[in-house]
């Protein structure tokens, strides 16, 4: 059997729910009717949530019972007498604060940025967020023209942006997003009834930044850098054809 669409898992539950918007709702139900995979899955889990409803399934508490766990909880709750704390405690209490305080400044000093794993996570949630919340673009258009200007004034760097529709890869526009503690651009692709999210920021000169490609938690992900800009690209297709992506990308820019 195939498995359902990754990219799809929680607007069926969404829409199961009823906790969808109109636009997201009529999208859902839109791709249900085109994919088998994702319908079965959405039959099974009504079939699954009728089951549960059934009577005798669910267990009820008995009445009275969180009435009973408050009542002994407030008899329970005995306060506690306060002590003075004498000088030397109190010189040692301010000691361990100052250190505390120590401590965490070196953390922050310290701390490192995100590891590949983090990041890997965190351009996930953004691709997956961008398709549940109807925030896939704030630019919507495939004309490269029109959606390399609107990022100018918003962020400090001019992103490529290649026209790959002869290429099987039509561009749909792009966005404003949130990585790593600063905002970047996305832009948007599809690829048949996919959509591919390719995520652009500064890095320093010179920095080394290989190639590759990977896949995880159903997701292809692929890492370039081109000058002095880093390139992510995530989507649910096949990680072969991402990279192909990635290379056609990468030629036009």
């Amino acid at each position: 059997m195939t498995a359902a669409c990754p990219d799809r898992a929680m607007l069926l539950h969404g829409l199961l729910d009823g906790e969808l918007d109109a636009a997201n709702a009529v999208a859902a139900e839109t791709h249900l009717k085109t994919c088998e995979a994702c319908n079965a899955e959405f039959l099974r889990q009504q079939r699954l949530r009728e089951a549960i409803a059934a009577p005798g399934v669910a267990w009820r508490a008995p009445p009275g019972l969180a009435a009973r766990i408050e009542r002994s909880l407030a008899s329970a709750a005995v306060p506690i007498p306060r002590r003075r704390p004498s000088r030397r405690a109190s010189a040692w209490a301010g000691a361990g604060a100052l250190g505390a305080i120590a401590a965490s400044l070196a953390v922050l000093v310290v701390m490192p940025s995100l590891n590949d794993s983090q990041m890997e996570n965190q351009l996930i949630g953004s691709h997956v967020r961008s398709l549940l919340a109807n925030h896939l673009t704030d630019v919507e258009t495939s004309n490269k023209h029109v959606v390399k200007p609107w990022f100018n004034g918003k962020i400090d760097f001019a992103p490529p942006v290649p026209d790959l529709a002869d290429q099987g890869f039509p561009l749909a526009g792009g966005r404003l997003d949130y990585v790593s503690g600063k905002v970047v651009p996305a832009l948007v692709y599809h690829r048949r009834l996919h959509t591919i999210n390719v995520f652009i920021w500064p890095t320093k000169s010179g920095a080394v930044v290989p190639t590759r490609t990977l896949r995880r938690d159903g997701y292809s992900l692929v890492e370039w850098k081109r000058g002095d800009l880093e390139f992510w690209a995530v989507s649910d297709i096949d990680a072969v054809e991402l990279r192909q992506f990635q290379q056609d990308f990468a030629q036009r820019s």
